[in-house]
């Protein structure tokens, strides 16, 4: 269930154009998250889970003007920051989000400003476990991944446990290994 603020310049891109760009991020954005809920069993039927992603894979367009070192800029830039339940990113999702967001920005452009890569920003962000608001409710990564995918609710929560601990773990092994810094004066 990603969402996503698109930050487009006013008539960077020709309406048309842009909405096919957006349509192809928003299947992007909902194929990499279903990655991550088909990591979760063996036997998972992504099809019948992309329905349901799609009725939650909202972008919203913010149109916005960029300056760059004080003066308009020459080209569009651009700025996609994406949001997804604690749980759902890893390392490969926002490493292949930035990768295939670009190059959609970049075959809608069509060659028509240079270095498109340089002026496309892509953030992918969690939304902490429990904060996620919708239809009046609060819903955690549990609840969403069992509308997206019924009986994926609890793989999710065991899943998301699993990496709390083991980051715990790992800040509480960090602490102590640190040096004690003296209170000597």
């Amino acid at each position: 269930m990603p969402m996503c603020d698109a930050y487009i310049p006013k008539d960077a891109l020709p309406a048309e154009v842009e909405r096919d760009m957006l349509a192809r991020i928003s299947e992007i954005l909902i194929r990499h998250e279903l990655r991550r809920t088909a990591d979760l069993v063996e036997d998972f039927d992504i099809e019948a889970s992309v329905a349901n992603a799609r009725s939650l894979a909202w972008i919203s367009v913010l149109r916005h003007e960029i300056y760059v070192a004080s003066a308009p800029a020459p080209a569009p830039f651009y700025k996609f920051v994406v949001r997804v339940p604690e749980g759902q990113a890893d390392e490969k999702l926002r490493v292949d989000v930035t990768r295939d967001v670009t190059r959609a920005v970049i075959d809608a452009e069509a060659g028509k400003w240079p270095v498109p890569e340089k002026r496309v920003w892509v953030f992918t962000w969690e939304v902490p476990d429990g904060t996620w608001g919708g239809r009046g409710q609060i819903s955690d990564l549990g609840d969403i991944l069992e509308f997206l995918a019924p009986g994926l609710g609890e793989p999710a929560r065991a899943r998301l446990a699993e990496r709390r601990r083991d980051q715990a773990a790992a800040l509480l092994a960090a602490v102590a290994e640190a040096p004690v810094a003296s209170s000597a004066g």
